[in-house]
């Protein structure tokens, strides 16, 4: 809505205080204005049907509100649909609304840059508020695309070929059948689920939670008598060091 309201302001401004058809210079060669009408698209191309853009604006506008309402969750996103938005109902506006009639209005354009042309021998553009954030917009959404930015806030983090891969998986933690690295042999095997464990206790199993509680209990007692009789400087043996202190 900023967008269209300064884009009529515009118009309306230019129509008011600008003579039709005659520059005025503002920064010299690099910005001056001209107020002119153009029933067709960009560079006057298609001046004898200009229905066809009316109709065009009004298709990009419903899919631009579509967009918005169904798909858009980013922000980024939302913003350059919203301002490409207000720029398209600007010149709607004016193909709907201004001279010679409903529908095939003619857009008012008063900008023009004379260092910016596209092709010898073409005429530098004339255009409006509208058109700049249009095209303004329109590089903001390839950027967004190029980055990978959806519109439904995600991100493209970037994809792993077949050819990165390593003897570890793509992932970095996958091994082939029989516990080894595949290329490897047993260089690298898996580590052994059991050691650590006492022979005789491999295989049993886990301890009940009134167990593991009771052998905790045991080791801080064991711990505790330790500490004691350590302070009382008596040489002793640290349970389960099997190692005389």
């Amino acid at each position: 809505m900023l967008v269209l309201a300064a884009d009529q302001l515009a118009k309306y401004l230019a129509l008011e205080n600008l003579p039709y058809q005659e520059p005025v210079e503002v920064l010299g060669d690099f910005l001056s204005f001209y107020l002119t009408r153009n029933p067709g698209a960009a560079f006057s191309l298609g001046e004898e049907v200009t229905w066809i853009f009316t109709i065009a604006l009004a298709a990009v506008a419903v899919v631009i509100g579509w967009l918005a309402a169904r798909r858009v969750r980013s922000r980024l996103w939302a913003v350059a649909l919203g301002l490409l938005l207000g720029g398209v109902l600007g010149n709607l506006t004016d193909r709907l609304f201004r001279d010679p009639g409903f529908g095939v209005g003619h857009v008012v354009d008063f900008i023009n840059t004379p260092w910016m042309w596209f092709f010898p021998g073409m005429s530098p553009a004339i255009y409006n508020v509208a058109d700049i954030f249009i095209v303004c917009d329109m590089i903001a959404i390839a950027l967004l695309v190029l980055v990978g930015v959806h519109m439904d806030g995600t991100r493209d983090h970037g994809r792993k070929d077949e050819d990165d891969e390593t003897l570890l998986g793509a992932e970095g933690d996958q091994f082939a059948s029989g516990g080894t690295v595949e290329g490897f042999g047993d260089e690298f095997p898996v580590a052994d689920p059991d050691a650590g464990i006492p022979a005789a206790e491999r295989g049993l199993p886990p301890l009940s939670e009134a167990e593991q509680s009771a052998v905790e209990e045991e080791a801080e007692r064991e711990a505790e008598e330790y500490e004691a009789e350590r302070d009382a400087g008596h040489d002793t043996e640290r349970p389960g060091s099997g190692a005389q202190i």
